[in-house]
């Protein structure tokens, strides 16, 4: 079971626990700043509590069949829901081209 997990309150995010590289490629150095500082002011406010992750990751083992992929959390699930639609889009923008590529004699 692969879990992606939001933003859960625990020390993650303090300095403390949380280096960060230098930007070593300059087209993703304000991309990176402005992540860290989006980090750097959750610290202390995010919204999931890590004993009910823990109490969903031991519930979800048990079961038979666990799911492939877990979004652990209300921001992972509509990191989730953002993402299938940006792919749903992308899919359907050139449907008919990216259908049109097979063999037309496969052998």
């Amino acid at each position: 079971m692969l879990v992606e997990p939001g933003f859960f309150r625990t020390d993650l995010l303090t300095p403390g626990s949380t280096t960060y590289a230098p930007a070593s490629v300059d087209d993703y150095a304000e991309r990176t700043r402005e992540t860290i500082a989006a980090w750097n002011s959750t610290n202390g406010h995010q919204g999931g509590d890590p004993a009910k992750l823990a109490s969903a990751l031991i519930q979800l083992a048990a079961l038979d069949q666990p799911p492939a992929r877990f979004a652990a959390g209300a921001d992972a699930v509509q990191t989730f829901e953002t993402k299938a639609g940006v792919l749903l889009t992308q899919a359907n923008a050139h449907e008919a081209l990216s259908s049109s590529l097979c063999l037309d004699n496969p052998a």
